[in-house]
């Protein structure tokens, strides 16, 4: 009796691995955006916390005021990066019922 509620239970970490690679793949092709200095900034990041494209208007562009410009790319790549994260923990939470795996996510 024991050995079919450890197959049973295999198989549904099976299933459950495999949902968790095919939704890695998914959130992997998400992107989720964010801006800064009132959208002169634009950082888009994916659901692999890849920051795939950072966008700067002209009128950000100052000489003279370098270090307000890398200011708001941090600003904007570190919202992007934690906007990826929310969605990344948000959608294993839906998987893996809210279960805390350490080390997963």
């Amino acid at each position: 009796m024991m050995g079919g509620n450890m197959s049973k239970m295999m198989k549904q970490v099976q299933k459950m691995q495999q949902d968790m690679l095919r939704l890695q793949e998914e959130l992997g092709n998400r992107t989720v955006e964010s801006t800064a200095g009132g959208g002169a900034v634009k950082v888009v990041a994916n659901g692999r916390n890849e920051i795939v494209s950072i966008e700067i208007k002209p009128e950000a562009l100052d000489p003279e005021d370098v270090e307000m410009l890398q200011d708001m790319i941090l600003a904007a790549v570190n919202e992007a990066l934690k906007k990826a994260q929310d969605m990344i923990s948000q959608e294993m939470g839906r998987l893996t019922g809210n279960l805390k795996i350490p080390g997963l996510f």
